[in-house]
């Protein structure tokens, strides 16, 4: 088993408590799906206590998804904390791109705190960059309309990874995440997560938790974003064939048995500028 398949198991040995200041329609299933792997959530966002709630946390993830000026107030305030106390940060810019004043609001808390990693879908990481995404509400349509190619993405993600001073990673038919000079490609998952609302949500949550017990976050990175695929397909292959409801049930299921069963539907390519090899888990 190699150090990519033993990060799910450490999971469950530390079980890291992840704060999270998301939005109201997927606080439910994000809790859920993370004590599904064996981390600890707490959905705490009232200003007066976000601070101390972050510094005792070992990640912070910050969801932009129901925007509201108290919430980006508390969101400075966690992540400020977190950052002095040496606490993974990562940034959900859920709709970049639809309002200005949500794409300010991401772009500014890139510019005020030190985000570890940031998780989007190809359109809102591309309005980040001030290029063309198809917005759609606070959903992609990037897909459907002008879809990119997995070296495509990686460039995106790339280029972004170099402004912003993070890792940068997106979600989407293949993911990609990289800090803008090595990083992955990973082919696997399955199109029903499209069908289900707070996957991509949780999917940047369940980063967190990879990052809070590996120091290496673009391999914690790397591992969450190929297990949350694994999981996926397992789920539909187990019950999500009769549809969301079944599929979302499975993939609760799926995901709780972390680090028990083999990661093989899901590909691995190490990108770097000179060289690129398939690793297979």
């Amino acid at each position: 088993m190699n150090g990519m398949q033993l990060l799910p198991l450490r999971i469950k040995e530390r079980r890291p408590l992840i704060h999270n200041i998301t939005n109201i329609v997927v606080a439910n299933f994000t809790a859920n799906g993370l004590l599904a792997i064996g981390a600890s959530p707490v959905m705490a966002s009232a200003k007066e206590e976000v601070a101390d709630m972050a510094k005792a946390a070992d990640a912070l993830v910050l969801n932009l998804g129901t925007l509201h000026a108290d919430m980006i107030e508390a969101m400075l305030i966690a992540g400020r904390s977190a950052n002095a106390h040496g606490i993974p940060v990562l940034l959900d810019p859920v709709g970049a791109g639809a309002t200005p004043y949500r794409t300010k609001a991401a772009l500014n808390m890139l510019k005020e705190l030190r985000v570890s990693i940031v998780r989007g879908n190809a359109a809102e990481i591309a309005q980040l960059m001030g290029e063309a995404g198809a917005i759609k509400g606070v959903d992609c349509i990037e897909s459907q309309a002008s879809p990119r190619t997995p070296e495509a993405l990686f460039d995106l993600a790339a280029r972004a990874a170099e402004r912003f001073g993070t890792i940068v990673a997106i979600s989407g038919k293949e993911d990609v995440i990289t800090d803008g000079t090595t990083g992955y490609i990973i082919a696997g998952g399955h199109p029903m997560l499209t069908s289900i609302t707070g996957c991509g949500c949780l999917l940047t949550s369940i980063i967190g938790a990879f990052a809070a017990i590996e120091s290496d976050l673009l391999l914690a990175g790397a591992s969450a974003m190929s297990y949350y695929g694994c999981a996926a397909a397992r789920a539909y292959r187990t019950a999500g064939h009769r549809g969301p409801g079944s599929f979302q049930t499975a993939f609760l299921d799926a995901l709780s048995e972390i680090g028990q069963f083999d990661t093989a539907a899901s590909t691995i390519t190490p990108r770097q500028a000179a060289a690129r090899r398939k690793v297979w888990l």
